[in-house]
């Protein structure tokens, strides 16, 4: 611990006493979750700190060994401001280390738009360092508000990781990043990888280049006075102080059911496909942290469902009553779920998973209206950003794009969204979607969908004020 934080210092990470690094004591006899835990203490200058400097904690946090205290000018030994913000992630994600950074790019690249919830990016070679991700895969990393004291973001560093299942990483506006991995090692490549990106958008950004689309191309303030028909941007301008709108949005956000796929898709090959596994998937992958976490997800969806009477819904034992016995209380209550078309986040991860499978294994391939390919190709053109809103998880939109009968699709959208973001057809869902996607107005944004509901919640949004939202009565066979 000593060495990566004097390594952390020389990379600007931890300077100014700023910063904190904590790593569980592995030992193959002693189950993770009861592992002891040494954590850095606060306020000192971490590049000088010797092994006997370190806190050393039991696994709920209390503290079973503090350093002795160092004459003056030192200040009397403290546990971590961050310790509540380390707790969490080991109790939610297991993690077996966390490190905390104040290195500038963590801190410059929350403050580039400062209405963004999230931090975005794809096709970087470095993406592949983060666990989970490839290099056509968009990085997602949550942003949170910043507060006068660390321990005072302990609850939205809660919900952060609680919304970004996949993330191992936090964003601390106008502060830093929290970055945890299953080891110290995978914590530091993760951090390394971490800052690299958040370098690599800001320069992109001084150059005039988007980090978050898959060509990196100018931004699109750049290329719309290109689009209008040859004019220049200050003509562009002209014409808007005269009360002329602006015919293009600057997003796009697409439903998949019905819009760009045929209904008949969903409901005749993947929820059947997904229905049809679910016991193979879960028998071959029961011991991964995939189905794990599923499995997790399920138990706590299922409980809720005991609770409110919902139909279907049937206990599912614990672990101890043996594999066999949860898988077939869990394939029960799944194919309740799917045959009452339930649109919730526990159910969509496992049939994410479920197509992944059918995907690498070419029994399944998305299928997309005709006219799609071509109007993802022009609004890419136009520099205009696209995105999925849908009710199936971002692992299952990514598939359906990524191997379509016209192709890999992923290259023209910039992002996904789920019902993590909340329910299609509940207005405060919009809201989440206007403010991650960091656009001037509400009409900026133009969102397609063929169910009138989900266009009506869209439009009623305070903040969607004049949005653009229609129905596209592409429903299959309509």
């Amino acid at each position: 611990m000593a060495e990566l934080c004097r390594h952390f210092y020389t990379l600007g990470w931890v300077s100014g006493t700023g910063g904190s690094i904590t790593i569980k004591v592995h030992d193959d006899s002693i189950p993770k979750p009861h592992q002891i835990i040494l954590t850095a203490p606060s306020g000192v200058q971490k590049e000088r700190m010797e092994p006997e400097d370190m806190y050393v904690l039991f696994q709920d946090g209390s503290v079973l060994s503090a350093p002795s205290p160092k004459p003056y000018p030192h200040k009397p030994p403290k546990c971590s401001d961050c310790s509540p913000l380390f707790m969490k992630a080991y109790e939610m994600r297991d993690a077996g280390a966390v490190y905390h950074s104040h290195g500038i790019e963590s801190c410059l690249v929350t403050m580039i738009n400062p209405l963004s919830k999230e931090f975005r990016i794809t096709h970087m070679e470095m993406i592949k360092g983060i666990k989970g991700h490839g290099y056509y895969d968009e990085l997602v990393v949550p942003i949170i508000e910043n507060t006068a004291y660390e321990y005072e973001l302990t609850d939205s560093f809660a919900k952060a990781i609680e919304a970004y299942p996949k993330t191992t990483a936090v964003l601390v506006r106008n502060h830093g990043v929290f970055v945890w991995g299953d080891s110290w090692i995978s914590a530091k490549t993760q951090s390394e990888c971490y800052h690299y990106l958040f370098d690599a958008a800001i320069k992109l950004h001084q150059l005039g280049l988007d980090w978050s689309t898959p060509d990196h191309g100018p931004k699109q303030g750049a290329r719309r006075g290109l689009s209008l028909a040859g004019e220049s941007n200050l003509s562009v301008k002209a014409r808007k102080t005269e009360g002329e709108i602006d015919p293009f949005p600057r997003c796009v956000v697409l439903d998949i059911e019905g819009t760009t796929t045929p209904i008949s898709f969903v409901s005749e090959v993947l929820f059947p496909y997904a229905r049809d596994n679910v016991g193979r998937h879960l028998s071959a992958t029961y011991d991964t942290p995939d189905t794990q976490n599923d499995i997790k997800l399920l138990r706590s969806q299922i409980q809720s469902d005991l609770e409110q009477g919902i139909a279907g819904a049937v206990p599912v034992p614990e672990d101890d009553a043996g594999k066999e016995e949860v898988i077939a209380a869990i394939v029960a209550n799944v194919d309740a779920m799917i045959k009452a078309d339930r649109k919730i986040t526990a159910l969509k991860e496992l049939q994410g998973h479920i197509w992944k499978t059918g995907y690498e294994n070419n029994e399944l391939e998305g299928i997309v209206f005709d006219d799609v390919p071509e109007a993802l190709e022009k609004w890419h053109a136009l520099g205009i950003k696209v995105y999925i809103y849908s009710s199936g998880s971002r692992l299952a939109q990514r598939l359906i794009f990524g191997k379509t009968n016209y192709g890999d699709l992923r290259k023209y959208l910039s992002g996904f969204f789920d019902t993590t973001v909340g329910n299609k057809k509940e207005t405060p869902s919009y809201v989440n979607i206007f403010e991650s996607l960091g656009v001037d107005k509400p009409s900026d944004i133009l969102f397609v969908t063929d169910v009138y509901q989900e266009a009506t919640a869209a439009k009623a949004a305070d903040h969607w004020a004049g949005q653009q939202s229609y129905c596209c009565a592409k429903a299959y066979g309509n």
